[in-house]
């Protein structure tokens, strides 16, 4: 048996932050990462942005290695038993520990059809299977509209391919943007020569060689050689379930990042918590919230324990637009636009009972404090 002070079950960016955080308070405790991945620890949002634009790949690792790091990679984590603080994995090896952190994210929500025809994008190896893909083939269908489906869709396109996206809401963003700026965005994308099929689905599948034909609910035929999905994520809650730690939408963890069961923390995309600026339980699957939560956990693992009471931010690239936003961006709140330039630059608040819950800076930049500061006074 493996004995560590810390054991970390993930091997993400909430991961890397929370070895940051221990080791910040212990220099020297002993810590195991088991990450389902064959890669190090790296930042994510590149894979959808910053990679397709010529960044380097190497620019995205995380340097989590160091004296007292055990990282275990390619592995799962089978059973925790939480009374005798151990863990089992895959390859059946147990593993002794004193504090434990779930960070183990979400898995892609998935179609009825495809199989592994279909790239889910989430990962480093989704990215690579793509890249490889984009390098011999021409033509590319994105199924879903949201966040990644319009990163993903932008990046081929920003590479000449021919894209399609496919997705049943009226607009590109549509839970989140306001009606008018989703539908511009429709436009927008057919502007950069994307195909945007708004309002329908894809209801047949099929392969034929290299090429796969789609049929939709309206009766178009896409012929492409490769398809991409972005349909968002279910938090993995199956370990925590197993073991008898509560589980809602995500792990419900207090302001320290524990859970129901002692001496184990969740953090990052899977832990649900409690935001005082907001008044209420969010879960957030964002860069900073992985990076600033990951963090707190690690600094509260070895025993600092500070509160978590961060308002995370999020931001996208879409072409040549981007944003940045806080809070909660529902389309169905109350919103007001306030723009410089009608869908081009302004700052967009959404309010529930008076007060603003969310706030989107859209080509507005530097602002993420300001509007933090307008979310927790709620005011108008």
């Amino acid at each position: 048996m493996v004995h560590l002070k810390y054991l970390i079950i993930g091997g993400g960016m909430t991961a890397d932050s929370a070895v940051q955080g221990i080791r910040k308070v212990d220099p020297a405790g002993t810590i195991g990462i088991i990450s389902a991945e064959k890669d190090n620890p790296y930042n994510r949002p590149p894979l959808s942005k910053g990679l397709w634009k010529g960044k380097p790949l190497d620019s995205i690792w995380r340097k989590t290695e160091g004296p007292g790091i055990k990282l275990l990679k390619g592995y799962t984590v089978e059973k925790i038993d939480p009374v005798n603080r151990q863990v089992v994995d895959n390859a059946n090896r147990r593993f002794a520990y004193e504090r434990l952190l779930l960070a183990t994210g979400g898995s892609p929500r998935k179609l009825p059809f495809g199989g592994d025809d279909i790239i889910y994008f989430r990962t480093l190896e989704d990215y690579r299977k793509l890249r490889a893909l984009s390098e011999k083939a021409e033509r590319f269908a994105v199924i879903g509209g949201g966040f990644i489906g319009s990163e993903i869709a932008a990046a081929l396109a920003m590479n000449k391919k021919e894209v399609t996206m496919i997705f049943p809401e009226a607009g590109i963003g549509d839970r989140v943007f306001p009606r008018s700026l989703s539908e511009f965005l429709n436009n927008y994308y057919r502007e950069k020569g994307v195909r945007v099929l708004a309002g329908d689905s894809i209801t047949g599948f099929e392969k034929k060689g290299d090429s796969f034909a789609l049929r939709t609910t309206q009766g178009q035929e896409i012929f492409v050689e490769g398809v991409v999905a972005g349909l968002g994520i279910e938090p993995n809650i199956g370990l925590a379930t197993q073991s008898g730690i509560n589980v809602g939408n995500g792990i419900p963890v207090d302001e320290y990042l524990c859970t129901s069961q002692p001496d184990i923390f969740a953090a990052g995309d899977v832990a649900e918590f409690y935001n005082p600026a907001l008044d209420r339980s969010i879960r957030v699957e964002h860069e900073d919230n992985a990076n600033m939560m990951g963090l707190a956990a690690g600094l509260n693992m070895a025993g600092k324990f500070e509160p978590y009471h961060h308002l995370p931010y999020f931001y996208s690239d879409l072409f040549e637009l981007g944003y940045e936003a806080v809070g909660m961006l529902d389309s169905r709140l109350e919103i007001r636009a306030e723009w410089i330039t009608p869908n081009l630059k302004g700052e967009i608040h959404y309010l529930e009972n008076n007060r603003i819950r969310g706030v989107l800076l859209w080509n507005l930049w530097d602002k993420i404090e300001d509007a933090r500061k307008l979310i927790s006074q709620g005011k108008i």
